[in-house]
């Protein structure tokens, strides 16, 4: 994750991700309007060749919400996702004193979900790629 302000004042977001897909591994980088939208796109641009039916997923509502403010700037996060796609909507969370890891799992559970409830036939792949993913957060 890269974020810096450029000489013109506005912000940079980047996002670098690797994945491994079968025997297809995938490292790309993506920008975005912000960390987490970095993320989502690099996130969609490293699977969406191989799960077309991410495309037809969308976040639409984002909500972060401290869970006890006792810690301050370290205290636990709450990152609420909705998404939808051309059937239905769903919500995830994600939760950890990191706000980005706590985006990440939201985002990435939203997906899964996603794919999962499309039921497409590469479903038990899904579940492999989607489990790696996670284990990246830590």
């Amino acid at each position: 994750m890269i974020i810096e302000k450029r000489e013109n004042g506005q912000l940079y977001s980047e996002a670098t991700i690797k994945v491994q897909v079968g025997d297809i591994q995938v490292h790309t980088a993506a920008e975005g309007n912000g960390p987490v939208n970095a993320l989502d796109n690099a996130l969609r641009k490293a699977l969406e060749g191989i799960y077309p039916a991410l495309k037809k997923i969308k976040l639409i509502d984002f909500k972060v919400r401290v869970i006890d403010g006792v810690d301050g700037t370290g205290a636990q996060v709450r990152v609420l996702i909705e998404s939808r796609d051309d059937h239905t909507s769903w919500g995830t969370v994600g939760v950890s004193p990191n706000i980005i890891e706590a985006s990440w799992i939201a985002l990435v559970d939203s997906l899964e979900y996603g794919l999962l409830y499309r039921n497409l036939p590469e479903l038990e792949e899904t579940k492999i790629v989607l489990e790696q993913l996670k284990g990246t957060r830590s």
